[in-house]
């Protein structure tokens, strides 16, 4: 199964652009460059290049013997898991990656501002970085819960220059600090770039966003060769916005005998309604200039997220992963806070390595998706886990509910 071209803007019936007349003009601007500029041999260069001595790619494909064995001490169904390190990235997280490629290629175009939402705070402070490192002034815009529970993260965009701007309207999360950017894009569009941080909103975002984060899967596919001498069972991610997920995914989408799991949050359980399962539980709508899964009422208004992890707090999913759930190519489960802050006492005690609250979710279901893979196989599987980032920035949170 191959992704799209930047040129149709859809997988299957979703993605598309839903937006203002006022952003078409930056839309199509923003899909020349990606095409005339971001897919060049020089671009893909100087991007290499600083992705390599700046970034610190390629990271590390890790194997975590300790965790597998007290997941399945017997190793019936869990053979061998693979952790790809994204959190040893700079910044702590996979959102430098992209950040890093829309910044480079908004010089390209000559833009003088950048803008940004974040949620979890690691996109916001992978923008800030980039900014920091071209010279271009920077505004993130974050929800004023968000700002609240990610407080390190809101000091380190600060420290690098980025003007930190808390959103107050709504829910005051992820969602609606993406309603905020858009709506200065719309006022400053001749001048800005917006840096959208995950595969989601409208055209050509999130095939972008998934190109620029596709080198997680490139990576993890070939360092798994290297290593083992064959592909994983199965790979599995979080999914908020879905940008880390698609990244490896991308690596594996061709391969038919790999099974793709993405991990969203159930919160406080599917059936409280308060959530963030949104491939899970949610329906068809439009949000944030794009056609997919969200989470809305009968009359189709969007309803509030809920997740302990800021960066998977968020009503929709980009589109490609709707997609993918709908053909059957990935599958898609749910773990609700305590099962996330469980996983993550876990992989720290016996790995030494101290995960996200959002890459926490997928560790949470490591046992489920094992078993059902090696069943299918009738021997144990071999898994690869996208740890997409460090859980530095929910040090307050884990000491609070851990201890």
């Amino acid at each position: 199964m191959q992704s799209p071209s930047l040129g149709t803007g859809f997988y299957g019936s979703y993605g598309g652009r839903y937006v203002s007349e006022t952003l078409i003009h930056a839309l199509d601007e923003l899909t020349e460059a990606a095409s005339c500029i971001a897919a060049t041999p020089a671009f893909q260069k100087e991007l290499s290049d600083l992705l390599a001595t700046y970034v610190g790619r390629p990271t590390p494909l890790t194997d975590a013997a300790r965790l597998a064995r007290a997941i399945d001490p017997e190793r019936k169904t869990l053979g061998r898991l693979f952790l790809k390190r994204e959190d040893l990235c700079h910044t702590g997280a996979h959102k430098i990656n992209n950040a890093l490629g829309q910044i480079l290629l908004a010089t390209k175009m000559r833009k003088s501002r950048i803008i940004a939402e974040t949620g979890a705070g690691q996109h916001g402070v992978a923008t800030a970085t980039a900014c920091a490192l071209f010279g271009l002034p920077c505004e993130i815009y974050m929800g004023e819960e968000d700002v609240a529970r990610q407080a390190p993260n809101v000091g380190r965009m600060r420290l690098l220059g980025a003007k930190v701007i808390p959103v107050t309207s709504g829910s005051r999360t992820l969602k609606d600090a993406m309603n905020e950017a858009l709506r200065d894009w719309v006022t400053n569009v001749s001048t800005t770039h917006y840096c959208i941080g995950s595969a989601a909103g409208p055209h050509p975002y999130p095939e972008l966003v998934a190109r620029f984060q596709s080198v997680i899967g490139e990576e993890a596919r070939a360092q798994i060769l290297e290593r083992t001498g064959h592909l994983p069972d199965a790979v599995i991610a979080c999914v908020g916005g879905g940008s880390n997920a698609i990244g490896i995914f991308r690596g594996f989408i061709s391969s038919p005998s790999v099974k793709l799991y993405g991990v969203e949050a159930a919160g406080h359980g599917v059936p409280s309604g308060k959530h963030a399962a949104t491939l899970g539980a949610g329906r068809v709508g439009v949000l944030h200039g794009s056609k997919s899964y969200v989470l809305c009422d009968d009359g189709g208004q969007i309803q509030e997220a809920h997740s302990i992890s800021a960066g998977l707090d968020y009503p929709g999913v980009g589109p490609e992963h709707a997609f993918l759930k709908d053909s059957g190519r990935a599958k898609y489960l749910a773990a609700t806070d305590d099962e996330a802050l469980a996983a993550a006492s876990l992989v720290t005690r016996t790995e030494g390595i101290l995960p996200a609250l959002e890459t926490s979710h997928p560790f949470a279901k490591i046992g489920v998706v094992a078993t059902e893979v090696s069943k299918s196989l009738d021997r144990p599987a071999t898994l690869i886990l996208c740890l997409s980032g460090r859980g530095d920035k929910d040090l307050e949170t884990l000491l609070r509910r851990l201890l």
